[in-house]
């Protein structure tokens, strides 16, 4: 939690919240600043109490496509189209470079889960995930934190209790965490505890070492509407909230991260948990996509999810793209997931009364009114689509090709110009 006072006075002023009211949030635990001791030359941001909502996107190789080039390009997109941070999901390549190319590209904050490099070193040294042991789970992290990484996914929540309760109760999608699988892959295996959650307290204490942000993985979270607020899922969570208390007492910054897919009318219970077990501490969503049917546009229904959550007091969400379920990511993807969360984090600003959230509509809705166009443009969430869309320019320059002359705003606005022309 050591941040330097000209970020906090930053933060302070674009966020419009006093410097001794973010002191004390930060100092409490209910703001993360993500910024690790190395990082410099970046855009750091606030997440968590009287904030705006925070926008991730996710970039990375995978075991297939392994192009580092693709990957700086997707970073650029995804910051271009306003992501507050970045998180590299790496998993093939040389990940060290890879993960030390993207900290050093980027200009906003950026995350891994280290587990990933874990597992795939275990598999390429002994042959099976199964054989990672505690000293090479802390070296990775440590080694990780030095390369410079603002904040860490730790799934330390999933435990026996927790893998019992899916075997017991049973699922339609067991586990979809890719970190959660390797961890009860090992396991279950070892037949022991999960030894992110037995060294908690190391990895504590490497995290406040380089100043890095703790973010408490959903290594159980639901993979489809069906599976939601389960009893494995309540007792991730139960157990991340006193992992949480234990960082914050001992000075490092927590996000709280949630589902995953839950049916839309038990959003709200489930942001509501999170804070109410876990302190007010920056809850971190992935959507939550709010139906299983839509592969191809579950940038969608992860903005509905998202949208809700938000208003009812989420801090951070992770983007959801078109290739979620479907394939890695391309350009396109990346810029239309980060616009379509972005959207769905604002929704939620002017639910929740964030400051300056209204005000943003309310210029674009008078310029709107007057038909100005650049003005429009300047002020719209995606410049470009508004340009691309704009090109489809009606002979009548002061309005759009939809109504043309009969635009709704330019009839009334005409009437009036006569009947003033008319009274002079």
């Amino acid at each position: 939690m050591n941040i330097p006072l000209s970020i906090l006075r930053k933060i302070s002023r674009e966020e419009e919240i006093s410097l001794n009211q973010l002191k004390e949030f930060l100092a409490s635990g209910k703001i993360a600043i993500p910024k690790n001791k190395k990082t410099k030359n970046k855009r750091f941001c606030g997440i968590g109490k009287s904030l705006s909502t925070k926008v991730n996107a996710n970039i990375g190789t995978s075991s297939e496509k392994r192009s580092l080039k693709e990957e700086l390009k997707k970073l650029n997109v995804a910051i271009e189209a306003g992501a507050d941070t970045i998180m590299d999901l790496s998993t093939g390549g040389d990940l060290k470079k890879i993960r030390k190319e993207i900290i050093a590209h980027s200009k906003v904050p950026v995350g891994t889960v280290p587990i990933y490099e874990v597992a795939i070193k275990a598999a390429s040294r002994y042959g099976t995930i199964t054989k990672m042991d505690k000293n090479l789970i802390l070296d990775i992290i440590e080694e990780q934190a030095a390369d410079g990484v603002d904040f860490m996914t730790i799934h330390s929540g999933v435990t026996q209790k927790g893998l019992a309760a899916i075997k017991r109760e049973g699922r339609l999608t067991n586990i979809v965490s890719r970190g959660g699988s390797f961890l009860a892959v090992w396991m279950i295996a070892n037949k022991r505890e999960n030894p992110l959650h037995q060294s908690f307290d190391e990895i504590v204490k490497i995290a406040k070492k380089y100043n890095v942000t703790l973010s408490l993985g959903d290594g159980l979270r639901p993979g489809s509407i069906a599976d939601s607020t389960d009893k494995a899922q309540i007792q991730e969570l139960t157990t991340i909230a006193e992992q949480a208390g234990y960082a914050i007492e001992n000075g490092v910054s927590i996000f709280i991260e949630g589902p995953g897919h839950i049916p839309i009318d038990e959003v709200g219970t489930n942001v509501k948990m999170a804070k109410t077990l876990c302190g007010d501490l920056p809850l971190y969503l992935l959507g939550p996509l709010v139906t299983d049917i839509a592969p191809g546009y579950d940038h969608i229904t992860a903005a509905i999810g998202g949208a809700i959550a938000a208003a009812l007091g989420a801090d951070f969400l992770c983007f959801v793209t078109p290739a979620e379920h479907l394939r890695l990511p391309d350009l396109q993807d990346i810029r239309e997931g980060v616009i379509a969360t972005r959207i769905a984090a604002h929704i939620g600003d002017i639910a929740k009364g964030v400051r300056g959230a209204k005000d943003w509509d309310e210029k674009i809705s008078k310029y709107r009114n007057l038909r100005n166009w650049k003005k429009q443009e300047l002020l719209s969430i995606d410049p470009k689509r508004f340009r691309e869309y704009r090109q489809d320019k009606s002979v009548i320059s002061d309005v759009c090709t939809m109504c043309s002359k009969y635009c709704a705003l330019k009839v009334v606005e005409d009437l009036w110009k006569r009947r003033r022309n008319r009274k002079n």
